[in-house]
């Protein structure tokens, strides 16, 4: 029965597999290697012989570079020591990116803000000597965790830059995913490319702002969409009224609840006007008495008429109906009423 070397992931989430044979592979062993997987042979640290997809006999012709280094005593028939890991070739993808820091933005409208963002991205293997020479290692599985873990990192460090580059302020961030996706996708894809990977997505979910912050925009946000704050204020009085009527009530209640109806329109107004910075109208100084010429109502202490500015000579007034009496009259000539000692 021939040697079989072969991996099978039951998991998909193992990017490197080492064949745990001990490293003794027979002369003839057969070679399986998987579609999305390459098998690559090493040798005192050096990677050698590199096999795609297909079912391999493992000769001395198909292992040139590994025959080289080897003595084949026993016409190659005896066994002879190498190591072979499996890397799989597929994309790995809804691997996750996030800030653990904030990154800090300078904002025209909020100052100095701090910004958490999230995403994900997918790579997959284009270089399989060099991933497992610069990355794997000895280790025998290497999990696209590992991966997730080594360049979220380099990925946030790029991204604070662009961000920095393409928003001018917060609000403009949501319509900047796109760009700032491809921007990010394009700068670090050297990076990944030193370690035998390529960067083949990269998505922006969101940015968020510390919740303190958030509370304030809400709020900014909600303000705006009122508008005229007198118009929200009738509305809202509205609907108490709405609500009121809807609630029903015997006639006691009813009359008690209109009076608080009432009130609560006056305190609308009031609120209104302090809003929307009115000034509030002065009011009209009490009549004491009318002109003698137009009959124009005269205010206490009116010198001139305000009807037809005629001057008022000193005169007496009514205490009761305001009405012009005759220097020292006891009585009014129009109601009676007695007059002050």
């Amino acid at each position: 029965m021939p040697q079989v070397i072969e991996w099978r992931d039951d998991f998909g989430t193992d990017m490197v597999w080492r064949w745990p044979g001990g490293g003794e592979i027979q002369w003839g062993a057969q070679l399986v290697v998987m579609e999305s997987q390459v098998a690559v042979f090493f040798r005192d640290g050096k990677a050698l012989d590199t096999f795609g997809a297909g079912r391999h006999t493992l000769t001395t012709a198909n292992l040139p570079l590994l025959t080289r280094l080897l003595a084949i005593p026993f016409g190659g028939r005896s066994p002879f020591r190498a190591e072979v890991y499996f890397v799989s070739t597929k994309v790995f993808n809804n691997l996750k990116w996030g800030t653990k820091e904030p990154i800090l933005l300078r904002d025209p409208e909020l100052a100095m803000v701090r910004l958490r963002g999230f995403g994900t991205f997918s790579v997959r293997v284009t270089d399989p000597q060099l991933f497992v020479n610069k990355l794997v290692g000895t280790q025998s599985i290497y999990e696209q965790a590992q991966v997730e873990e080594y360049f979220r990192n380099i990925l946030v460090a790029r991204l604070a830059d662009i961000v920095g580059e393409l928003a001018k302020s917060v609000f403009d961030l949501p319509r900047l995913y796109d760009e700032i996706a491809v921007a990010a996708k394009t700068r670090v894809a050297g990076d990944f490319e030193s370690y035998g990977l390529q960067l083949v997505d990269f998505v922006v979910q969101s940015f968020s702002l510390p919740e303190e912050v958030q509370k304030i925009v809400d709020e900014r946000t909600g303000m705006a969409a009122i508008g005229d704050m007198r118009t929200y204020t009738q509305f809202k009085a509205a609907r108490a009224m709405e609500a009121a009527a809807q609630s029903g009530g015997g006639a006691g209640e009813g009359l008690g609840m209109g009076a608080g109806i009432g009130m609560g329109l006056g305190m609308a107004k009031q609120i209104a006007d302090a809003m929307s910075g009115a000034p509030a109208a002065p009011a009209a100084p009490a009549a004491v008495g009318t002109c003698p010429s137009c009959h124009t109502a005269l205010p206490a202490g009116a010198k001139f008429c305000p009807g037809c500015g005629q001057k008022i000579a000193a005169a007496a007034f009514c205490i009761s109906c305001g009405k012009q009496m005759p220097a020292g009259s006891k009585f009014c000539p129009e109601c009676g009423a007695k007059q002050g000692e």
